[in-house]
């Protein structure tokens, strides 16, 4: 039976990296039943979560989409965001398919300076904004609003990691090569669970992938909010 560790991350080094290694029952909590008790894990406060898919050396991207496929990882992106507000920048929108934007059953927030793209990603039906600061202060007046999931693209993470309070990161076993890359997750983040708790899902198509589930203290994450300039334009 195999497992995956994460690799320590400082803060700012990089994306987080996962390693195979063999034997033992698992590592943290079943991550189904963490969210499942998602109000006790966010305390009662808002949930400002990180969702994204990697490979084990952090790719998150290659020539503007993925470089797999894996169907189940799309059905829990939508059963995790259903209902609640998702934050994305402009080419995470742009790589959605027309017919699928904005996203069904969310209220779609796209960061974005551009004239162009503000005046089309409205007219389909998202609320579009100048900044992250700008985004979340849409999304807490949104339906669904105890949850707020930021859904990319790298730029917007980056800026997201010292708001946020919780990442839900699917992790499949391959390494490939890429041009865009997950956040760095410090040493401020907690290992919290992964699903299974031990070996791996298999897909439809042989594709092997976890989630992991990453949690940050919120006084921490509070505390660097107000300490980190986020009002500044995304592209």
């Amino acid at each position: 039976m195999t497992e995956f560790l994460p690799e320590a991350t400082a803060a700012g080094s990089g994306p987080t990296r996962y390693h195979p290694v063999g034997g033992g029952t698992g590592e943290g909590a079943d991550l189904q039943e963490v969210l499942r008790n998602r109000g006790t894990l966010r305390g009662g406060e808002p949930l400002i979560g990180l969702i994204w898919a990697q490979t084990l050396n952090g790719v998150i991207g290659r020539d503007g989409g993925m470089p797999w496929h894996l169907p189940e990882d799309m059905a829990h992106f939508k059963a995790t965001t259903a209902g609640h507000p998702v934050i994305m920048g402009r080419r995470t929108w742009e790589s959605f398919p027309a017919a699928y934007r904005p996203l069904p059953g969310r209220t779609n927030i796209v960061v974005s300076s551009s004239p162009g793209l503000r005046e089309d990603a409205a007219a389909a039906g998202a609320a579009v904004v100048g900044s992250l600061e700008d985004a979340l202060a849409a999304a807490r007046t949104s339906a669904g609003s105890e949850e707020i999931w930021i859904i990319g693209g790298a730029q917007l993470y980056e800026a997201a990691v010292p708001k946020a309070n919780t990442a839900v990161v699917t992790v499949i076993d391959l390494e490939t090569e890429g041009d865009t890359f997950a956040p760095a997750l410090g040493p401020d983040w907690t290992f919290s669970g992964v699903s299974p708790a031990a070996d791996w899902y298999t897909s439809a198509n042989g594709t092997r992938y976890r989630i992991a589930l990453w949690t940050r203290d919120r006084a921490t994450a509070e505390h660097d909010a107000g300490h980190r300039d986020s009002a500044a334009p995304l592209a």
